[in-house]
């Protein structure tokens, strides 16, 4: 290596938080909450792959959800969304009853373990939150909320352009 080329290396400033892009800072921060959030959930034997089913399912309320939509909604395959599914039924966490209107149709439901272990993801969530923010002022937390929230409006629209234009 040249010595200019060396010396022009030497002088360039290390990357900063500021360098990054948003879109990075937004991907790594999803990265390690998931990350810690699966370290805290370990002990009640719950991935972040069954926490992510457990809450979707929740927020349908009780009425059950089939399969294949859910593994839509989360964008995985049917044979992956299964084998979840499978787990979380063995450990007593969800349910699959046939569907009131057609039987043919089964349907994923969480059960009352379930429920009650998605109100331990949520009491932990919610302390991690109250961590993460710690010396962010609550304005703060408020505007980054409101503008997170406008970033996902536009991103669906995005990608219902993209579903719509093929």
């Amino acid at each position: 290596m040249s010595s200019a080329l060396h010396k022009n290396r030497a002088a360039a400033p290390l990357s900063s938080p500021k360098t990054f892009s948003f879109a990075y800072l937004v991907h790594d921060v999803s990265r390690m909450r998931r990350e810690v959030m699966n370290e805290a959930m370990r002990p009640l034997g719950v991935t972040s792959s069954h926490w992510v089913v457990l809450s979707e399912l929740a927020r349908g309320g009780n009425d059950g959800m089939m399969q294949a939509d859910l593994a839509r909604l989360l964008e995985v395959g049917k044979v992956t969304l299964g084998a979840l599914v499978d787990r979380l039924e063995a450990m007593g966490h969800v349910e699959r009853r046939g569907d009131a209107a057609d039987l043919r149709i089964r349907r994923v439901y969480v059960t009352g373990l379930g429920f009650e272990v998605i109100g331990r993801m949520a009491a932990v969530s919610a302390g991690m939150d109250e961590r993460m923010m710690r010396n962010v002022a609550p304005d703060d937390q408020r505007v980054t909320q409101e503008v997170m929230f406008i970033i996902k409006q536009n991103l669906k629209e995005m990608v219902a352009e993209t579903a719509r234009d093929g």
